[in-house]
């Protein structure tokens, strides 16, 4: 009998995330600091989708044809349960990447993504994905994929096999993947305790057990205790990718572009002393510690001229998506916590306080008074959105074309709230990608679908649905016992709904 899982843990679901990374979206701005031309996405792939959010997010909000895989049926079964109720013909498939990549029926992609699974295959998997890179990325296209790094991970990497060790050795097979990690978590703490010169050398394995025990347990299954886990080196990865005819082109996690929160002035100094491109890189691994990178490659990267790059960073339109009250003036880089400059982010963030989509070009002459330079804009977008309170904004047409999709997906989404918080996003056709939105909140806007318009009206309506199933809220630690009790406490979130987050969704033109 085939093991149709090659090591990957299949016995139990992952975890219902949606990656704002893999959004096609994302790669103009990237591509346009850094001066590359980026590619119009009109076939997009995704390998390994697991539950298949975000393909189908992606699917939904763009005029994108998308494509992908994940080995496991029931992850795949639901992929394509999204992908019927939205209707976007997205082609997802329960393949694995060999039968895939031999499939006849493929276009040609200008995107392929890859979010972490790459550090969870054998090498046979990855020369097959290589390959298929190499055949059926087009000339121009782009390439996300992100993978645990050396050498962020050389510390724990003994402690993660001792752990997965104690789960094949030790833990009983038929209890089921959560009890042994449990025991293994459990084993690990206990090792710890005794003071061992592993922990006295690599004081850091503490705090990241710690950390883990935090975690989903379906997700630890997946992040850890696969068969295949392979942490590399960025050096080792170009080495991989050279085969698929890819370049590096840039992060894909925006503030890792922005140098001056990640690397001490004499770090810099001495990177910019290092020749060779790629091996700046590795360089700049070590200074970060990085333990994950999300990157862009590109098949043939052409640089614009001084005066494209201008036109289009100007063109490029951006809203804001927290409540201007709640943006926070810092941000956490590789060096801890930095301020940014009220007198650039508090004008350009008043300007935008009312969610409407402006270009990067509208706020520089809007601004123009102020003396905010257009770089210390660009720089600012770049910040903001990898905080998660600004995104870029699709062209008219592409959003009045998806919104159709969208607002089926997003029904379908709040159908499923009402029985569980499996999924905490819906998705945008002004933004092409995802955004948070918990459970209550779309409860809320089943309410308001039914004509309900008042808070009060909202939180009644939610607490007969929890109500009838048994379910009550827990406030700091404490379950509210009464039916008041519940009912004011999502009345409360109802009014806070209702003036911060109701405005923002209807920007987006989710509601």
């Amino acid at each position: 009998m085939s093991d149709w899982t090659a090591g990957y843990v299949a016995d139990i679901g992952y975890t219902y995330g949606y990656y704002t990374e893999l959004n096609p979206q994302r790669v103009k701005l990237a591509f346009l600091n850094q001066g590359l031309v980026f590619p119009e996405v009109g076939t997009a792939c995704e390998l390994g989708f697991g539950q298949g959010l975000s393909a189908n997010v992606h699917a939904a909000a763009s005029v994108t044809q998308w494509h992908g895989t994940d080995f496991n049926p029931s992850q795949a079964g639901f992929a394509q349960e999204l992908a019927a109720a939205s209707g976007t013909g997205a082609k997802l498939y329960d393949e694995a990447f060999a039968d895939f990549a031999n499939r006849a029926d493929l276009p040609d992609f200008d995107y392929i993504g890859l979010h972490g699974i790459w550090s969870w295959i054998s090498d046979e998997n990855r020369q097959v994905i290589v390959d298929f890179i190499r055949k059926k990325l087009k000339v121009g296209g782009v390439l996300y994929i992100s993978y645990n790094t050396l050498p962020g991970w050389a510390a724990f990497a003994p402690m993660r096999h001792l752990m997965t060790e104690h789960a094949e050795v030790l833990g009983s097979e038929g209890r089921g993947i959560v009890s042994r990690i449990d025991g293994a978590l459990d084993f690990a703490e206990k090792l710890l305790a005794t003071n061992p010169l592993f922990s006295r050398a690599n004081p850091l394995v503490g705090d990241r057990l710690k950390k883990m025990k935090e975690h989903n347990r379906h997700y630890l299954a997946h992040e850890y205790f696969n068969r295949d886990w392979h942490p590399m080196h960025f050096a080792t990865m170009a080495e991989w990718l050279d085969g698929a005819k890819v370049q590096f082109a840039c992060s894909a996690h925006y503030l890792d572009h922005i140098e001056a929160v990640n690397l001490t002035a004499e770090q810099q100094a001495f990177l910019k002393e290092v020749p060779d491109p790629m091996f700046r890189e590795t360089t700049r691994d070590f200074m970060v510690n990085q333990q994950f990178r999300r990157d862009y490659w590109v098949k043939g990267a052409r640089k614009l001229n001084a005066l494209e790059q201008a036109e289009a960073l100007r063109a490029q339109k951006v809203i804001l998506t927290t409540h201007r009250a709640a943006v926070s003036l810092k941000v956490t880089g590789a060096l801890g916590e930095a301020d940014m400059s009220e007198a650039v982010y508090a004008p350009i963030l008043d300007l935008l306080a009312d969610h409407k989509a402006k270009t990067l070009g509208q706020i520089e002459q809007s601004l123009k008074d102020k003396g905010i330079a257009v770089a210390q804009i660009i720089q600012a977008a770049m910040v903001l959105t990898s905080a998660g309170h600004l995104a870029l904004v699709q062209d008219d047409q592409v959003i009045n074309k998806a919104k159709t999709q969208t607002d089926k997906l997003n029904a379908h989404l709040c159908q499923k709230a009402r029985g569980s918080n499996d999924i905490g996003y819906l998705a945008s056709p002004v933004t092409g990608g995802g955004f948070a939105v918990n459970r209550f909140q779309q409860l809320f806007l089943i309410s308001i679908g039914q004509g309900k318009e008042q808070p009060a009206e909202w939180a009644q309506s939610v607490w007969q649905i929890l109500a009838a199933q048994g379910q009550k809220l827990v406030k700091e630690g404490k379950t509210l016992e009464t039916s008041e009790e519940n009912q004011t406490e999502l009345t409360a979130q109802a009014q806070t709904f209702a003036e911060r987050q109701l405005p923002i969704l209807k920007a987006l033109q989710i509601v």
